[in-house]
């Protein structure tokens, strides 16, 4: 069954509009509490710092009552704490209300299980069918649950993240720039690294509700490369509005995306001997270069679909402890479950000190192949779907795939969580990367407007 609310991370929109409304976000609750929720009857919910956080959580808590089921509210969370503590909370699942890098106006709902996993598809698949079902609930009047605040999985995140240091002053001499996207990192991030003796200057802390991700965060970056290079720190590190994804820069400013992350992180573990399954993974959107360079170490490298699930269940099935996204979400399975952008950036900043180098000395660790990569944006994800199979678009990428067969790759693909259809294509032959991008990018834009 092919997905029609749940992408690859979740359910996604605009907030206060189907599906993001409180209508629909209730009746989510009814579903789960009928389909997971049958062993504790008790659940946990998380959100980030965005407007409607409050107006969502307050709908999924009401669902889950009306159903019997405890409620323990979080409050304002990052994604991986929910992911790392949700199999100590005595809960049959756990639900994250964010839109991760998106914009105030959208909202999302993530869904991970006892253990602290993602739903998989066929799990997904499952709880869509009986949303969309006309069956109606009857809630009995004899069973309400109860709603609860818990804080205190702060204190133990926040413990287990000061744990992995080699020491207590293991950041001391570090001066770093910390962006926080006025997202759920806003407070955890800076105390951390001042913990370790971190020098910090903390940018984008302030969350007021609209401004997580404005101008800030992993997706815009300009403004934390200016500051590293005026304050002369020796990186800035920015995250995103759930705090699942980090990008980097060197001293100068120079942003380094999350292939030369994962590539750092492979090295820096294999030549302290903690990398598990002589291997990383990541996806197929991330570049040839990256390949090509853990190659060169003696190291494998598996490739999965776009998706942090993926990622996660690949390094599952081959023992593997580092993997991650090109978009910057980064899995050390040894401490995480999930994306966790502060402990990557912590264990980062342990092989920094380590060096003794400076970033630029250490980065780029590869050069990369020649790739572009087109996101071009629709109204509607119909609109995507019904553009994508037009069958003038499938033979322009069937051609696209068999013009660069054998010296590269080509990939179009609908993202999982906006109405965006995506093409990549990379290839060691910039001209010829260039040539079929605009090819396909052309044929694509023909149907934008129709």
């Amino acid at each position: 069954m092919s997905n029609k609310l749940f992408g690859t991370d979740g359910v996604r929109g605009v907030a206060n509009t189907y599906p993001m409304n409180a209508e629909f976000v209730f009746r989510l609750a009814q579903v789960l509490s009928r389909l997971v929720c049958t062993q504790k009857r008790r659940v946990a919910i998380g959100k980030d710092t965005r407007l409607s956080g409050d107006m969502l959580e307050a709908a999924l808590a009401a669902g889950f009552a009306s159903e019997g089921v405890d409620v323990v509210c979080l409050g304002v969370v990052p994604t991986p704490l929910l992911t790392a503590e949700t199999h100590k909370l005595n809960v049959d699942m756990s639900l994250m209300i964010t839109a991760s890098h998106n914009p105030y106006q959208d909202n999302g709902i993530k869904l991970i299980n006892y253990e602290g996993d993602k739903f998989s598809d066929s799990e997904s698949a499952e709880i869509e069918k009986l949303l969309l079902s006309d069956t109606v609930f009857k809630s009995e009047p004899e069973r309400i649950g109860r709603i609860f605040s818990d804080t205190s999985p702060v204190a133990d995140y926040i413990q287990n993240a000061l744990s992995t240091a080699p020491d207590a002053d293991a950041l001391k001499g570090l001066r770093v720039v910390l962006d926080c996207a006025n997202g759920a990192f806003y407070e955890i991030m800076p105390q951390v690294f001042k913990n370790l003796g971190a020098g910090i200057i903390t940018l984008a802390n302030t969350p007021n509700g609209r401004n997580i991700n404005q101008d800030c965060g992993s997706q815009h970056t300009e403004k934390m490369a200016q500051v590293v290079r005026d304050s002369h720190a020796q990186l800035g590190i920015a995250v995103d509005g759930d705090g699942d994804r980090i990008i980097i820069t060197d001293e100068n400013g120079t942003r380094l995306d999350g292939d030369q992350i994962i590539a750092f992180l492979a090295t820096y573990y294999h030549q302290e001997g903690l990398l598990k399954g002589n291997a990383a993974v990541a996806t197929i959107w991330s570049n040839l270069g990256l390949e090509k360079y853990l190659k060169t170490l003696g190291l494998d490298f598996y490739r999965t679909p776009v998706g942090e699930r993926y990622v996660i269940e690949k390094m599952k099935e081959t023992g593997v402890n580092v993997g991650g996204e090109e978009s910057g979400h980064m899995v050390l399975s040894d401490y995480a479950k999930t994306g966790d952008a502060l402990l990557t950036a912590l264990v980062i900043c342990y092989g920094l000190m380590k060096s003794g180098k400076k970033m630029s000395k250490i980065f780029p660790l590869f050069e990369k192949c020649p790739c572009q990569i087109h996101n071009i944006r629709f109204e509607t994800p119909e609109q995507v779907n019904q553009t994508f199979n037009q069958p003038s678009v499938q033979k322009a990428i069937s051609e696209a795939v068999a013009q660069v067969e054998g010296r590269g790759s080509v990939i179009v693909r609908k993202s999982g969580t906006e109405p965006v259809l995506k093409i990549r294509v990379e290839a060691e032959d910039a001209t010829l990367v260039e040539t079929t991008a605009q090819k396909l990018v052309q044929t694509v834009r023909n149907f934008q407007k129709a």
